[in-house]
């Protein structure tokens, strides 16, 4: 049984979990359509390279919301990058976006290359600290996931044309900050792929079902056995989208 120090610490950890899986679940599922797997990876790493300089510039570093606005501005400029290669470079996209997520990462790695907590602040922008999050800290998130979600409910055909991209950068970078690059892509890829096989609601349905089990056992085994948070997660949901994956019947 929990105590009511620890469904403190929880129910902030699974509200970001929620939060994540709101818009991702939708745009996993565009991502698989669309063929560019990495996509997530790459704009997550460019995002996390903004807050690696965001962390570390002694002249942004004191800047009201440079935490946030510069991981933002930096997953924009890598979206508006990938929308024109896919214009023109549409055969070798995604070895272009893997080429952009590795020069993104060790770029990362340079920066903090003299950097006495260089080692600990990269680790947490992979695995994330989402058992350190508070109900203040999702306010933006939430904010900025109710506005994707408002204009995808609006005009769904946002999805299909060349604004995915903006609208993808603006969720990527406020779930980098929640969760880390790691639960990002498996948050995306993993529901989407457990229901794959399914199609229109019922596909919307499993996958938010695939999504808030393995986090809330992830949540739940990490805090009840000392594991990593982040980690946990990521295996709890490798194995639920299989599950479903198994289980789930295919819609006719």
């Amino acid at each position: 049984m929990f105590d009511a120090t620890l469904l403190s610490i929880l129910l902030p950890a699974m509200a970001a979990g929620v939060l994540v899986l709101a818009s991702h679940v939708v745009m996993g599922r565009q991502v698989l359509a669309r063929g560019i797997i990495f996509i997530d990876l790459a704009l997550a790493q460019i995002a996390a390279l903004g807050a690696v300089l965001a962390h570390t510039q002694h002249d942004l570093v004191h800047l009201p919301g440079m935490e946030w606005l510069l991981p933002a501005l930096f997953a924009l400029a890598g979206a508006a990058l990938i929308a024109v290669l896919e214009r023109h470079y549409k055969a070798e996209l995604e070895a272009l976006i893997g080429c952009l997520y590795v020069l993104s990462a060790v770029a990362a790695m340079l920066v903090l290359a003299n950097d006495p907590h260089g080692g600990e602040l990269l680790k947490q922008l992979l695995s994330g600290q989402i058992l350190w999050t508070d109900w203040e800290g999702l306010r933006l998130p939430a904010l900025i996931t109710l506005v994707v979600l408002g204009l995808l409910a609006w005009r769904p055909g946002l999805l299909n044309g060349s604004a995915f991209y903006a609208l993808f950068a603006l969720v990527i970078t406020a779930s980098v900050q929640l969760v880390g690059v790691y639960l990002v892509f498996s948050s995306l890829i993993l529901p989407a792929l457990a229901v794959n096989r399914l199609s229109g609601r019922r596909a919307l349905v499993w996958g938010y079902l695939t999504g808030l089990v393995g986090y809330g056992a992830g949540l739940w085994l990490s805090a009840g056995l000392d594991l990593p948070s982040g980690a946990t997660i990521v295996c709890t949901l490798a194995v639920t989208a299989l599950v479903v994956r198994v289980l789930a019947p295919p819609g006719r």
